[in-house]
């Protein structure tokens, strides 16, 4: 009996399962021949459709409004002036787009949840009045934490450094599972996460507590249960930046950054997430606009190199999903190539799908001429729309209705259980590195607290930010608690003000955000500190603040300040639960990096 070698796909999918294995989590594959049943199905729907058809399908375009069909006069303004188009009604009968991209603040996209059930409803039935009908793919970066789209009335959730100090898989899946089931109730199909990157560089500007740590294993566990929680509620995943952004001091949306990593050190540091989140069967990646020399000589950005993508992700990785640029009208990808050449090469290269193009006219057109030169096949345009289906079918949008409902939306957004759920694994998260003498917990009663510091708004609702909010947790539990929002750099004047209002109090509680060897705010620290009055610091962004700040006698972190992680914060504070989070990342010291103030796994409770 002849015995032959095993194929590179199967040793792929052989390698896969146990990488899952390791993880605790496995993707669930179709057989082949439910397979091959669905790809004949959906080959016979793509017969139908024309060539500019196919060519919308590739594309995820940005849009301005709260409505489908009626967004108000200044919205279609501008969609007229960008878009060329009054409406995304108008906009997916022009281009035949394959799903569209939610946006909140400057698209106007989101309102509040009822709205944007109607608003998916509204582009389901415009996308259902093509010659071809197919369903619309609508996405969103509903991250959590620093990145969060859709705010008043559901659910918010601890971002990702936050879940990597709580160190629970279970918490991370059930976040992704609350956060996606919310999603679903909207007509969100496709949720741009998780993070997968490794944030390895404490100056990253773009990725920093949006990463789960920089721990490449843990981090690969947390973006596994995260896959796994999203698609187990008919969400797609997608992980995020490929082949890796955790190591950049520079931001893809305003440059094309360098990654500097040995083929070895990606190996090690960059590749596990994405080879978790691939074993845990995910069902999208995205990739990075930056170059790393390591993988690819010629240094395309990621996005255009078929040696990554291709290469790397696919022959490489075994994935065989979704591939979705990054945002087309980011810096990174737009530093060599006009907008016309850029979705063309990315397709190329082995995107599938093409992320928000700046001119969705010229974007368009370009695919379109690629492809009746030959430049593009048609057969490799339709690998792209056959994923892409794929994608749609499996989160059930080609055989049932992709109506939501309102009372679903009533029931399920925001739910009391969610919001409980949430509060309790954000408590889970903060983590306390200073407690001298125990300064925390503050005593119970009636004390005087002053709650000082940088009050940034919070990411979907600018009418609120950290320091009244935080100051109204701590009046929900007891205290009497004043503020003073000093902002990122506070002036002398400011610091006056904040050192005279300290005077009386039992205890302040000061903020920082993104503390540097320059900024004001360790002035102000200090000054508070001079007055002897207690005080007790919380890190509301990046956890490595404390290495800028000598003499405190407490010092926590809370890794965001939504209200969910702020109200978490102030109740550990108060010593209504204890303190749990571990560092997912190393603090070193501010004049010597190479020195470890506090190692990644640290956390103090109060039992020490």
């Amino acid at each position: 009996m002849q015995v032959r070698n095993p194929s590179r796909r199967a040793v792929l999918a052989s390698a896969t399962v146990a990488a899952a294995s390791a993880t605790g989590v496995v993707g669930v594959t179709a057989t082949p021949a439910v397979a091959h049943g669905r790809d004949r199905r959906l080959r016979a729907l793509m017969s139908r459709m024309s060539v500019e058809a196919k060519v919308g399908q590739l594309f995820v375009p940005y849009f301005y409004g709260t409505s489908a069909t009626s967004p108000s006069q200044f919205d279609q303004d501008r969609n007229l002036k960008e878009l060329g188009v009054r409406t995304v009604a108008e906009l997916i009968a022009k281009y035949h787009v394959g799903g569209v991209v939610y946006f909140s603040g400057w698209a106007n996209n989101i309102q509040d949840p009822r709205q944007v059930a109607e608003l998916s409803n509204g582009v389901q039935r415009a996308s259902l009045a093509l010659p071809t009908p197919v369903p619309a793919l609508i996405s969103v970066d509903q991250e959590h934490g620093a990145n969060v789209r859709i705010g008043s009335g559901a659910t918010q959730l601890p971002g990702a450094m936050a879940l990597g100090a709580g160190r629970s898989y279970s918490d991370a899946w059930t976040a992704a599972r609350i956060s996606g089931t919310e999603l679903a109730a909207l007509g969100i199909h496709q949720n741009f996460a998780p993070v997968a990157d490794v944030n390895v560089d404490p100056a990253n500007p773009v990725i920093n507590v949006r990463s789960f740590g920089a721990d490449a294993r843990d981090v690969g566990r947390m973006v596994a249960a995260q896959v796994t929680g999203y698609q187990q509620v008919g969400v797609v995943a997608c992980a995020k930046h490929f082949p890796g952004h955790g190591d950049t001091g520079e931001d893809s949306h305003t440059g094309l950054p360098v990654i500097t990593h040995s083929r070895e050190e990606w190996d090690r540091i960059d590749a596990p997430p994405f080879r978790a989140a691939i074993a845990a069967g995910v069902d999208s990646v995205m990739t990075a606009h930056l170059q790393v020399p390591a993988l690819d000589p010629s240094n395309e950005p990621a996005t255009l190199s078929p040696t990554i993508l291709q290469g790397v992700l696919r022959d490489e990785l075994g994935f065989e999903g979704v591939i979705v640029t990054d945002a087309l009208n980011m810096r990174g990808v737009r530093t060599k190539y006009g907008d016309d050449r850029v979705p063309v090469l990315a397709l190329r290269a082995g995107a599938d799908q093409l992320l928000f193009p700046p001119d969705i006219a010229v974007a368009h057109q370009g695919v379109l001429t690629a492809v009746r030169s030959g430049e593009i096949s048609e057969e490799r345009l339709d690998e792209s729309v056959l994923r892409i289906l794929r994608l749609k079918d499996k989160a059930g949008l080609l055989s049932g209705s992709p109506y939501v409902s309102p009372k679903e939306v009533d029931r399920v957004v925001g739910a009391r259980g969610h919001r409980i759920a949430a509060a309790r694994i954000a408590e889970r998260t903060t983590t306390l590195l200073v407690n001298e003498g125990g300064a925390v917990p503050l005593r119970r009663g009636r004390q005087k607290l002053l709650v000082v510091g940088a009050s940034p708004a919070f990411p979907t609702d600018a009418t609120r930010s950290t320091v009244p909010e935080l100051a109204a947790a701590f009046e929900a539990l007891g205290y009497r608690a004043t503020h003073l929002a000093t902002g990122p750099a506070p002036d002398a004047a400011k610091i006056d003000e904040a050192v005279a209002a300290a005077r009386g109090r039992d205890a302040v509680v000061v903020t920082t955000d993104n503390v540097g060897a320059t900024s004001a705010q360790r002035t102000l620290v200090a000054r508070l500190l001079a007055t002897g009055v207690p005080v007790i610091h919380l890190a509301v962004r990046n956890p490595y603040d404390i290495a800028h700040l000598g003499g405190v006698r407490a010092s926590l972190a809370a890794y965001c300040w939504t209200e969910v992680e702020l109200h978490a914060a102030a109740r550990v504070i108060a010593g209504r639960v204890g303190p749990r989070g571990r560092l997912p990342v190393p603090v070193q010291r501010a004049d010597d990096p190479a020195e470890v103030l506090f190692p990644t796994g640290y956390g103090l409770s109060y039992d020490d």
